[in-house]
This record gives C-alpha cells, structure tokens and sequence, in this order.
C-alpha cells in the first residue's frame, strides 16, 4: 500500500468513527403495548431496554392438563393483580416439563384483552430492574416480569439482588408489576448435607443453621408457592392424546387411539427416562409427523 492510499484509508476510518460517535447510542423504539403482549428486557450497560417479542403459537389454559389446582391458585391470584387488588409474586416450582412456564405464558393469552402483559428477564438481569421499573411505571398496563428456571448456584451472590426486589420497596415494586419465577428448586439454591451440620438445640427446640436459613429466606419472599409433581402414567397418556389431538388437527389427519399407540407413546417416554408434558407433546409431534410423511409417501 503507497503512502498516499495509506492515508486516504486512515481518513476513511476517522470519517466512520466520526460518523459513529454523532450518532450517539442506540435508542430503541418504544413499545406499543396496546399492540404488543410480550417483551424481553435486554440488558445494556447499567440499563437496557424492552425488545418486542414476536407472537408464536400461543400457549392456552385448556393445553395445560392434569394440573387444575395449579391452574386455579395462579388463575386468581393473577386476576387479582389484573383488576388492581392486592397479588402476590409466585414460585412455581417442581419437576422440569410439568407445565410451569406454559402456564405463565397460558396466563398472558388467557388476559392480555384485560391489561396484561408479559416481560420476560433473565435472573442474571435481575439488578437491572429499577432500569426497568422506570420504563413501565406510569403505564396503565399490568406487567408480569417472568424469569425462567430461575436457580442459583451455592456461591452466587445475585440472589440477594433477587430478595431485594422481592421485599417490596417502592422503587422496585410498583403496584403494576408482578413477578412469577418458574424452577426445578423450592429454596433455589442447591441444598447439601453440609447444611444440616450448623443446626443447634435451643430450649429443646430444633434451630436450623445459617445457610439453611439464608436459603429458605429466599423463596419466602414469595407469597405464593405453587409446587409440580412429576406425572404418573394415567396422566402422561392424558396428555399424550390432548397433543395429538391438536397436532393432528391442524393437518386434518384422522387418528385413533388404540393400545399400539398407547404403548409407543409409553416406549418414547421410557427412552427419555421421564414422562412429562414437554415429553407427550414431542411425541405428538413426532407421531403426526411420521403419519404424515407416510402418508405422502404412499400417495406419491
């Protein structure tokens, strides 16, 4: 490279540089939430900003089976918060695939037309909420912040940000936001035999140690506890056919169950080492899919 084209190169750069620093930082548009039902808090520096999420297929209370009480105990406690009445944050915890975050999402659907609406955020995210709670406090919209397989490691120190937010002060809990936190854990953090060690008799009373303390302190926090159980056979099957139902219904595939399917649904579970409703619907998925392949395939 000649000396001239060398620097017709560095001013180039500098232009771009110039360019870039006029422009300032990027300031995303603000959402229509008359428009938009969920966003994801994507966090920036000190701060962050909401992104839009787009719309996939909708999770419906009608697709989350075998588990109506859990459905009830967060049916009202979410249509207390959407009418403006006192509402509690809520746990939802218990065996992976039972439902928790269908759910939460089940949840949006069921009452976005009455002012609710959805802020998904990661856990490691979570001290960036008063950046948050600044841009959604004076909207007339009911905003569930909902943070996913939310659990902390045993030297994590972000879960006393979480019990910060939770003690409710005025500046991280205003009256239009509500936090459901979905996990495997009920104390979110790992519990271990090493625990138990630092517990003492007081007065003939058991007290238990610190760290069992610090741990159940935590999910305390949470006003409502909602616990999931893994599924038994009778109920994976229940689920199993709901999902083939629906899957099958939207390629108008005809269907029946019979004990070969019955037993194919079960080898699938037994494959996976668990029975679940993630699991039923993935078999559902897989079923429908196959029958229709061949289908095509003896039509071709």
């Amino acid at each position: 490279m000649s000396e001239i084209s060398a620097q017709q190169f560095m001013q180039r750069v500098l232009s771009v540089i110039d360019r870039f620093e006029r422009a300032g930082p990027y300031v995303p548009a603000a959402i229509d939430w008359q428009q938009v039902h969920a966003a994801r808090w994507m966090a920036e520096g000190a701060g962050g900003w909401l992104r839009p999420l787009v719309k996939g297929s909708e999770a419906h209370l009608r697709d989350v089976i075998g588990v109506d009480r859990q459905k009830g105990l967060l049916q009202a406690n979410t249509r207390q918060f959407v009418q403006g009445m006192p509402a509690n944050n809520a746990l939802l915890w218990g065996a992976r695939g039972t439902g928790k975050s269908s759910l939460v999402r089940a949840l949006l659907a069921e009452y976005a037309d009455q002012g609710l609406r959805l802020i998904e955020i990661d856990k490691t995210d979570l001290l960036h909420l008063p950046a948050l709670v600044e841009q959604i406090r004076d909207l007339p919209w009911r905003f569930l912040l909902f943070c996913d397989d939310l659990a902390f490691e045993a030297d994590d120190s972000a879960y006393k940000t979480l019990k910060t937010v939770l003690d409710g002060s005025v500046e991280t809990a205003p009256d239009n936001l509500l936090l459901y936190a979905t996990s495997n854990r009920r104390h979110l953090l790992p519990e271990q035999r090493s625990d138990n060690q630092a517990a003492k008799m007081v007065d003939g009373e058991l007290h238990p140690g610190e760290a069992i303390e610090e741990k159940i302190a935590l999910s305390d926090r949470f006003g409502l506890w909602v616990s999931f159980y893994p599924f038994s056979q009778e109920h994976y099957l229940a689920v199993v056919q709901h999902w083939l139902t629906e899957v099958a219904a939207q390629y108008q595939l005809e269907w029946a169950w019979d004990d070969e399917l019955q037993l194919e649904a079960l080898r699938w579970a037994l494959s996976r080492g668990n029975r679940n409703g993630r699991c039923a619907s993935q078999f559902a998925r897989a079923w429908v899919g196959r029958r229709l392949l061949e289908e095509n395939q003896a039509g071709a």
